[in-house]
């Protein structure tokens, strides 16, 4: 068995040569760093370094579970995922469904390219049109308000209004971008199935109901399993440049809670407990929805 492998190596060598600067950074970056997760198991001293903290056991994973963090973090950040999945997953597939049965060509590109721009603006400068559009003296909207004599809502001063701006602002920059996959995927099916449905006088609506969504459904269910892997994986840039005093009570979520324990507070062990229960629970989930998927659809990663 091994003499078969290295020869299977030493026929292949040039592909394991391409291979070996991306598996050396992925090892570096990724893997290597792993070895400072023991810290949360500790109570970690900068001064004594890993080796000479204290082991403390689950005493850090306990703090995070009996604060009054644990459950305004938790709530905050799968009202957030739960959210933009349920409007972030099926409003790509039907931008695409849309484009594909788009007839002018021209049309057609110039559509793509608006949706797809967007995605390119940096999440500081994104924050930062956000900002300078809602503020309610001189943004965009207020200005539009006082037109007809109203007055525009301080919508980033609103805990309750912060969800909707999060998830509508990252719909607008990255719905074209996410329909490419989708588009991608309805190139691919085969010409004759449209031709057949159409001498059996299938309408359009037909169409796009019996040929295109199911021949995209596999595509669909892997990134929905995705996209459910990191339920608890909101970004911390947007949801930390958007939060102020007075929605903190609805945008303090787990990653945001754990660099201002790591980075502000100083308590090392206890945000690296806090990520590791993170991690650990998205890939949880991750499992789940694979194990659920496969079952009842026949589509999964794994």
């Amino acid at each position: 068995m091994n003499n078969k492998f290295l020869r299977f190596i030493k026929k292949n060598y040039q592909l394991y040569l391409l291979l070996a600067p991306s598996a050396i950074l992925l090892f570096c970056f990724a893997y290597l760093p792993m070895v400072g997760i023991v810290i949360a198991f500790q109570s970690y001293s900068p001064a004594l370094g890993i080796l000479g903290s204290k082991f403390v056991g689950m005493k850090n994973f306990m703090q995070y579970f009996r604060s009054y963090q644990f459950a305004v973090t938790i709530k905050n950040t799968l009202v957030l995922s739960i959210y933009s999945i349920l409007v972030g997953f099926p409003l790509p597939i039907l931008l695409a469904l849309m484009c594909n049965q788009m007839k002018t060509k021209m049309f057609k590109k110039v559509f793509q390219v608006v949706t797809y721009l967007p995605h390119f603006i940096s999440t500081m400068v994104m924050c930062g049109l956000i900002l300078i559009f809602l503020s309610p003296s001189s943004g965009l909207f207020a200005n539009l308000f006082k037109l007809f004599g109203a007055q525009f809502p301080n919508l980033m001063a609103s805990a309750a209004n912060f969800k909707h701006v999060y998830v509508w602002s990252d719909i607008w920059q990255h719905l074209g971008w996410d329909s490419i996959i989708y588009l991608a995927a309805l190139a691919g099916i085969d010409p004759t199935y449209y031709e057949a449905a159409t001498v059996d006088g299938a309408t359009t609506l037909q169409k796009i109901r019996y040929i295109d969504i199911p021949m995209i459904l596999p595509t669909a269910m892997v990134l929905l399993i995705l996209r459910a892997g990191s339920i608890l994986g909101i970004g911390f840039e947007k949801v930390f440049l958007l939060q102020n005093v007075q929605n903190i009570m609805s945008s303090e979520i787990i990653s945001t809670y754990v660099y201002k324990m790591g980075m502000q507070s100083m308590q090392y062990s206890l945000s690296t407990a806090i990520g590791l229960f993170n991690t650990v629970v998205n890939v949880i989930v991750l499992l789940l929805v694979n194990l659920i998927s496969k079952k009842f659809t026949d589509n999964s990663l794994f």
